[in-house]
């Protein structure tokens, strides 16, 4: 029984797995890494214009956010979303991306992270929440760049409520 576990395990690991080289993995996967680097530094200094760099310019980007509306097609779409959510803080954010993981393939890539803003709001109320991140990536012209996002958080179903400090 345990040997019929074992292979069964095996052949699952071995049916999710691509096998790429090394070398081209590894450097893809970086070039992922700096430009979710690039997108953190952007978000931390408020600066739209690099924030949307990391985004496929034009009508095909598309991404589901925690805010209404519910989605955003086209870069032109999401650019004015990222406009608006800045303009709700007043002074400095603090953004970090943790627990990032990557896979890419040939030209496509895709990955999932843990986000986290603090900061004030035009108010002066403090602002703290994580969302889950998943992104998909295509390498065009050589360049990394985002193509589909979805922002979410977890629903306390007790509550009905969005747990905006959620916890693994």
């Amino acid at each position: 029984m345990k040997l019929l576990l074992s292979m069964a395990l095996a052949t699952a690991a071995a049916m999710t797995c691509v096998n790429l080289p090394a070398a081209a993995e590894t450097g893809d996967k970086a070039q992922i890494e700096a430009l979710e680097n690039q997108f953190a530094a952007a978000f931390n200094a408020k600066d739209l214009d690099a924030i949307m760099k990391v985004y496929v310019p034009g009508p095909s980007l598309f991404v589901f956010d925690v805010g209404v509306p519910r989605q955003h097609v086209g870069w032109d779409d999401y650019r004015k979303d990222w406009q608006d959510f800045l303009a709700g803080f007043k002074g400095p954010v603090k953004f970090d991306i943790s627990d990032l993981a990557i896979t890419a393939v040939d030209d496509i890539g895709y990955g999932h992270s843990i986000q986290h803003v603090t900061g004030m709001d035009t108010k002066g109320k403090p602002v703290d929440f994580t969302v889950r991140v998943s992104d998909v990536y295509r390498k065009l012209d050589g360049k990394w760049l985002i193509v589909q996002e979805h922002v979410s958080v977890p629903v306390n179903f007790d509550t009905g409520k969005p747990d905006l400090t959620s916890a693994p």
